[in-house]
């Protein structure tokens, strides 16, 4: 049985990862800023067969709250040793453009409060001597584009920061996984046109799930994006800056 705290657990990846870890029986604590939303997400954990459902409203840009949550996890669950990261926002790159104040709040958003909860979680668990921290960041993070940059920059930083950490304590027992998604079918997606390269948040969730279960490094889901990240990274910057990517 894991004892697993769930970082913006009203998202649909985070939501499907929850599903499959309550079928198990796991102990899960959630934490998200829509009260109403994350009460009808437990209900429905609960319903599935969660060993335990806690859940505490949080918004990721209160710093001050982090140690707190993780506090309060560990204790409503008599112990923590999973750890799954994964709020954030979709970046208007057309605003953040004319929008300074924008474009940092959204790589606060995206990328520092992430490694707030990275340091803190990861030194917990540290010294315990075991768990795992899994994070959600994304290919957009694997090379900038015009169409995202501000948003990919901030993803950037959670793999950079993520890659770090996993090397310093991997040798403390504490397994620190890197997630990128592709293109994923969700509510803040709702506007995109979806075509054969988008995928479920079920499908994404069945290979973070297995991932922290293998204590797996850096994960592409689906898998077929590591490819053509290699391929987009392996562009010359010359031929690169002329594509309307």
């Amino acid at each position: 049985m894991r004892k697993i705290l769930i970082v913006g657990a009203t998202s649909a990846m985070a939501e499907a990862c929850a599903r499959l870890w309550a079928q198990r029986g796991d102990k899960l604590f959630l934490a998200a800023r829509n009260a109403a939303q994350l009460q009808s997400v437990a209900d429905d954990l609960k319903a599935r067969g969660a060993a335990h459902v806690g859940t505490k409203v949080f918004d990721a840009n209160a710093f001050d709250l982090h140690a707190s949550l993780l506090a309060d996890a560990t204790v409503a669950m008599g112990g923590l040793d999973t750890v799954l990261i994964a709020h954030g926002t979709l970046s208007d790159q057309e605003r953040a453009q004319q929008d300074v104040g924008y474009a940092l709040q959204e790589i606060q958003t995206n990328g520092t409060s992430v490694v707030s909860l990275m340091t803190l979680a990861g030194e917990q668990l540290a010294q315990q001597g075991h768990g795992a921290i899994a994070v959600i960041s994304s290919v957009a993070g694997d090379r900038g584009r015009q169409s995202n940059y501000v948003y990919g920059s901030a993803k950037a930083l959670v793999s950079a920061f993520a890659s770090g950490l996993r090397q310093r304590l991997s040798k403390r027992g504490v397994h620190v996984i890197t997630i990128k998604p592709g293109f994923v079918d969700t509510p803040m997606t709702a506007s995109f046109k979806k075509g054969a390269l988008w995928a479920k948040p079920d499908q994404v969730a069945r290979d973070i799930s297995r991932a922290i279960d293998k204590g797996a490094t850096v994960v592409y889901t689906p898998g077929f994006w590591r490819y053509i990240m290699l391929i987009i990274k392996h562009i010359p910057e010359r031929i690169f800056a002329m594509l309307n990517l």
